[in-house]
């Protein structure tokens, strides 16, 4: 019975009516044949890079824009543009790319860049365990054992200066000082302008030699990003008409996100096909929509601090006892106790503060301050999750599953 069962349900999907050609075009590491609005930036990078084609060493660059803006997209764009021609006119040209969300230390950078050539060089720097000053010198090394053009792209470059510093750009934007035969230029590329207020001076100038700046898209702009995707990612006939206008009109509101944009596309196809539809309607968008902000607040929260998590667990107990909203003073009392609990030093009620601002501004929580008249302002706290999602994340971090024991009744005997 149970055979026939599954039987047919694969039997169900496997005759369904495909929906999608080609869904990788969807996602956002792929590069599309043309980008449509991103002209101007573009001619930009083409300028900034064309000495490559004369001999000569580029300029340093730093792109910056919003997350979505086609920042990365037009990069490895051009960059793959230039190696084309650059092979066309027998110009040795290497580009290495490197995302810094996930390589975020100077020796990882390093050791990534010495083993991109690893191969031709025979030399494999492992991902820890050497002198930093070892790994540079490889590097050196394995980068001027002949004549060529070396371009370094480092997304996300503001996560790897917030987390270890900018050594690691004062050493490659200078790089061409003690090569022979090798030429290194940079490009950085960043979601966050105001990481700039990180570098020091000397860094700054040679990072930010030329600069190319990419502005948020339109709804307009949008729709014929997706309209262009979806010509290669779905099978003719199968996406209503009002589903790409809709996908382009929400991802517009967050600020102009391509990548938003797309994600809603993909995700809506996929949801109309689970559901075994014939065609993409617009009700298979707004599902998309939910599921990816359901997605996005799980992952905000996972990636979320220890203290944070653990004063978020204080405002989840007062929900749950039905003591929201509360202010300030009683969230952090709930907190302290928890950590006493857990065996974790306590932050100051200020330092807390500041942290119920960072939930307030992830949407996380809602923190409103209200007057009471002749009583004051106070800060009211209200939860904007579930607390059963909350609970749901925890239970599979090794650090909460002791803070997951407590309700309020014993957090009362606790205070």
């Amino acid at each position: 019975m149970a055979n026939d069962y599954l039987d047919s349900i694969f039997e169900k999907y496997l005759h369904a009516k495909k929906i999608f050609k080609n869904k990788e075009v969807l996602r956002h590491s792929y590069t599309p044949r043309e980008l449509p609005h991103r002209r101007e930036q573009i001619e930009e990078l083409a300028h900034i890079l064309v000495p490559v084609l004369r001999g000569e060493t580029p300029s340093n660059v730093f792109v910056y824009g919003k997350t979505g803006t086609g920042k990365t997209v037009t990069i490895k764009f051009v960059t793959e543009e230039l190696r084309k021609i650059s092979d066309k006119y027998d110009i040795p040209v290497e580009v290495i790319y490197i995302n810094c969300e996930i390589v975020d230390t100077q020796y990882r950078v390093l050791a990534n860049i010495v083993n991109y050539f690893k191969v031709e060089s025979g030399v494999e720097v492992p991902l820890v365990g050497w002198p930093t000053d070892e790994v540079y010198s490889r590097l050196k090394g394995v980068i001027d054992a002949r004549e060529r053009f070396v371009i370094i792209v480092l997304d996300e470059i503001d996560k790897l200066i917030k987390k270890s510093g900018d050594d690691i750009l004062y050493s490659l934007t200078r790089i061409n000082t003690e090569l022979r035969l090798a030429k290194v230029s940079i490009i950085g590329i960043s979601n966050d302008l105001k990481f700039k207020e990180y570098l020091d001076a000397r860094v700054l100038s040679s990072l930010s030699e030329e600069e190319v700046v990419f502005p948020p898209y339109d709804a307009n702009q949008l729709r014929d990003i997706l309209m262009q995707r979806a010509k290669d990612a779905f099978n003719e006939g199968v996406l209503d008409g009002g589903v790409v206008p809709l996908c382009a009109a929400l991802a517009a509101r967050e600020h102009g996100d391509a990548r938003r944009a797309l994600d809603l596309l993909r995700v809506a196809g996929e949801i109309a096909e689970r559901e075994g539809a014939s065609k993409v309607m617009e009700r298979h968008v707004w599902k998309a929509q939910e599921k990816i902000e359901q997605d996005t607040m799980e992952e905000v929260i996972k990636t979320l601090p220890l203290h944070s998590k653990v004063l978020l667990y204080a405002i989840v107990l007062l929900d749950e006892n039905g003591e929201l909203p509360a202010n300030t003073g009683d969230v952090y009392s709930v907190y302290k106790s928890l950590c006493d609990h857990i065996d974790l030093e306590p932050l100051t009620q200020r330092r807390v503060s500041d942290l119920i601002n960072e939930l307030d501004m992830l949407g996380i929580i809602n923190a409103k301050v209200v007057s009471k008249g002749r009583y004051g302002r106070t800060k009211e706290i209200r939860l904007n999750v579930t607390p059963y999602k909350v609970k749901n994340i925890y239970r599979q971090d090794p650090q909460l599953q002791t803070v997951l024991t407590i309700s309020m009744s014993n957090q009362r005997r606790l205070l």
